[in-house]
């Protein structure tokens, strides 16, 4: 198999990073695969438990496709037996086990979502349950003997919890030596994690040594701002990506409300999704950097284009073009969407309908006190026409097209 010149790996390869556990390891290993045209075998490990994922849990995954596109080999491992375990990492308490019924039902779930962005051709799927089922009593005892309790409340979740009186398993303390065994019976080259994950990999690297093989290189990716993110002292701050503070874009979402999302961010978060999601070259993307920034240019263009290539990944290249030309035809061009949301609504024995009412009944509104807000700022319009009043009537006729803010629209019948 004929790979990249190694510095060109690297580049990629390092880009985004956090951890490099050791880089002069990583190089060495490249420069072995490419010598001897053998793809390095690099692990990531995923609990079932079914997320529904936004781009933010795409980080990985992405790294994950840049080691395929530069012909390595990605093992997707479902840590279908250590979710019955339940991973610690974080918790101020026991976390709850899951069923073996529930850890197949969600490992579908996942499966059918990271395809999206890896290879399926090129992905090894493996299940932990094949090696740790068969360890029984005495190789768990020996597992053990492996690492000290010293050396695992050092991990700082455990310290934590012991600290503060918190109770800890001890089944909890088999998690990272179970998670770190996979890298033994995988006899991975490389392991790609959350900079959550980092004890838990490193417990790779041990145990690989304690069985007699070279040990895995290391690579932690970064947990990716929301779209909210801002540019702070020339560092980007923010809350992580959360369905919860929404400032999420999720891959499950239609593609025009990600590519409304995705071009809401500022042009320096922008640099930030390009350089962890977009799987374009390193020197492509300094390219496009260097033109916009020497020139003054407008970087919409870019930004335009990473969207397209973001939603491309989960809804393919003719949906990703269709999203950004409605949202230029809508909000560029104040244009209206071309299929909108139909509403027929019975105005019974009077004329027409309150605005208010029928804000509320064509779903554009949660409450009355929303569409009187709304109406307040001018921010509805009917047939292009400014209402402010709540008194203001809508009459029988129609369709009328319906616009509340910038998004929301709506054509609406008085019947």
């Amino acid at each position: 198999m004929n790979f990249p010149p190694v510095e060109e790996q690297l580049d990629l390869l390092l880009r985004g990073a956090v951890d490099v556990l050791v880089a002069d390891e990583l190089r060495d290993k490249l420069t072995a695969a490419r010598a001897a045209g053998r793809p390095l075998r690099v692990k990531a490990g995923f609990d079932p438990t079914a997320p529904d994922l936004h781009i933010g849990h795409t980080v990985l995954l992405t790294k994950l496709r840049q080691f395929q596109d530069l012909g390595h080999t990605v093992i997707f491992l479902i840590g279908d037996f250590t979710a019955m375990i339940g991973d610690p990492t974080g918790r101020s308490a026991t976390r709850k086990a899951l069923t073996r019924a529930e850890v197949v039902a969600n490992a579908e779930t996942y499966k059918a979502q990271v395809f999206k962005v890896l290879d399926a051709e090129r992905t090894e799927v493996r299940f932990n349950s094949e090696w740790l089922d068969q360890l029984g009593s005495v190789g768990t005892i020996e597992l053990a003997a492996k690492y000290t309790v010293a050396r695992m409340m050092e991990r700082e979740d455990f310290r934590t919890r012991f600290q503060s009186g918190q109770a800890i398993s001890v089944h909890e303390f088999l998690y990272p030596l179970m998670q770190g065994y996979d890298s033994v019976a995988l006899e991975a080259d490389v392991e790609v994690g959350g900079t959550d994950q980092l004890f838990n990999l490193l417990m790779g690297r041990h145990l690989q040594g304690q069985y007699g093989q070279p040990p895995q290189s290391v690579l932690t990716m970064p947990l990716l701002e929301g779209t909210d993110g801002r540019l702070v002292d020339g560092v980007i701050t923010g809350k992580k990506m959360s369905k919860s503070l929404g400032n999420y874009v999720g891959i499950a979402e239609a593609p025009l409300e990600m590519f409304g999302k995705l071009m809401s961010i500022t042009d320096d978060l922008m640099w930030r999704y390009a350089d962890l999601l977009s799987t374009r070259s390193t020197a492509a993307l300094k390219a496009e950097r260097e033109q916009i920034e020497l020139r003054g240019t407008n970087p919409r263009d870019f930004k335009i284009a990473l969207a397209k290539e973001i939603i491309g990944h989960y809804h393919g290249a003719a949906a990703a073009d269709g999203a950004a030309e409605e949202w230029l035809r809508i909000f560029s061009q104040r244009e209206v969407p071309s299929e909108l949301p139909e509403f027929g609504l019975e105005a019974g024995d009077s004329d027409g309908i309150a605005v208010v009412s029928v804000l509320k009944d064509a779903a554009l509104v949660a409450s009355g006190g929303e569409a009187r807000r709304m109406l307040k700022q001018g921010a509805v319009t009917v047939d292009g026409e400014r209402v402010d009043e709540p008194d203001f009537v809508i009459v029988r006729g129609g369709p009328y097209v319906i616009k509340v803010g910038k998004k929301r629209f709506a054509q609406v019948t008085i019947l």
